[in-house]
């Protein structure tokens, strides 16, 4: 096949998975308008109309989506095969990550220092956000998660889980009488953790959950944490995240006998069982990474592991 034609049929694809010729140029490293002109060469050749394209609108033609299905994965059957071929022991190239927020202020520091030093060949572009990105659409090559995944297209593992603790600022503890049973808990005013329109309730080990008002709601563990500290509520939140602040006093702990659902974190990837070896690379190293950090948490948790909390007069409801 010759070289204009697979630069045509990558372009053709980047463009309907970006769906645009600015994203697809974003994806290639190169121009909209190379874009444009290599998938008006494609139609040319193939003599039919792929895209419906006017200032306004950008969409497949019937032609352009019978052609996508067939192309597509004969494209990522190409990169599988490059992949496998150029094993070694060294991971090359470009690699797109994206990950949470709280989740890159933990390992962001190792994965600039340690990881780029293992692995000199390999370039990194680190998309930091708490927004569950489209890892094909968007071209990432892996993504890492907090909570559960339903997306069965992806491949998905388990890497960790991270415990939660509840915290609030000494002044908002003294000011509200610091809560001693799961009743007064949920009396209390709350800083929310919420993902897109929902927000998630005080989770227990057992299962059972509590439901609470909350007075500021965000989809930023490092929001929660400031505005905990300054005094808006009791935040459910990351041990990680807040570690430093309960040591500096801070934040203190509310009902540390309490034993919190952790949160599990996944690394996800579009490869099938043939992973790149940039990929194969990042996600072991992470997995250590974590596997350090959840010892070193579990070792400066002193709180009792048992559930020897008083219910009190207010019952705990079921999920």
């Amino acid at each position: 096949m010759a070289t204009n034609t697979l630069h045509s049929l990558s372009a053709f694809v980047r463009a309907v998975e970006a769906g645009s010729f600015t994203g697809a140029a974003k994806l290639l490293d190169t121009t909209p308008s190379a874009v444009s002109k290599s998938v008006s060469r494609l139609e040319r050749r193939l003599g039919v109309k792929l895209f419906l394209r006017s200032t306004r609108s950008f969409m497949l033609t019937g032609e352009g989506q019978i052609y996508y299905e067939n192309v597509a994965p004969l494209l990522r059957g190409l990169d599988e095969a490059d992949s496998t071929i150029a094993f070694r022991a060294q991971a090359i190239g470009k690699l797109r990550i994206s990950m949470p927020n709280d989740i890159g202020r933990m390992l962001l520091t190792s994965v600039t220092s340690r990881l780029v030093q293992q692995h000199p060949g390999l370039s990194l572009d680190i998309n930091l956000s708490d927004r569950y990105v489209d890892i094909i659409r968007e071209g990432f090559d892996v993504a890492l998660r907090l909570g559960h995944i339903s997306d069965s297209e992806l491949y998905a593992r388990r890497l960790t889980d991270l415990p939660l603790v509840l915290v609030a600022s000494p002044d908002y503890l003294t000011q509200n009488n610091e809560p001693k049973t799961l009743a007064d808990l949920e009396l209390h005013r709350h800083v929310r953790y919420r993902t897109g329109a929902k927000v998630l309730p005080i989770r227990l080990a057992d299962g059972s959950h509590i439901p609470v008002t909350g007075t500021f709601d965000a989809d930023s563990g490092e929001a929660m944490r400031i505005a905990a500290i300054n005094g808006l509520g009791i935040a459910q939140i990351l041990m990680s995240t807040v570690q430093d602040d309960i040591h500096q006093g801070r934040l203190k702990r509310v009902m540390a006998n309490v034993s919190l659902m952790p949160v599990p974190v996944q690394v996800v990837h579009g490869f099938g069982r043939t992973v790149p070896i940039k990929v194969k690379v990042f996600i072991d190293f992470i997995a250590k990474e974590l596997e350090l950090l959840t010892s070193a948490l579990s070792a400066g948790d002193k709180a009792p592991a048992e559930n020897s909390y008083t219910t009190g007069s207010a019952g705990k409801s079921n999920r």
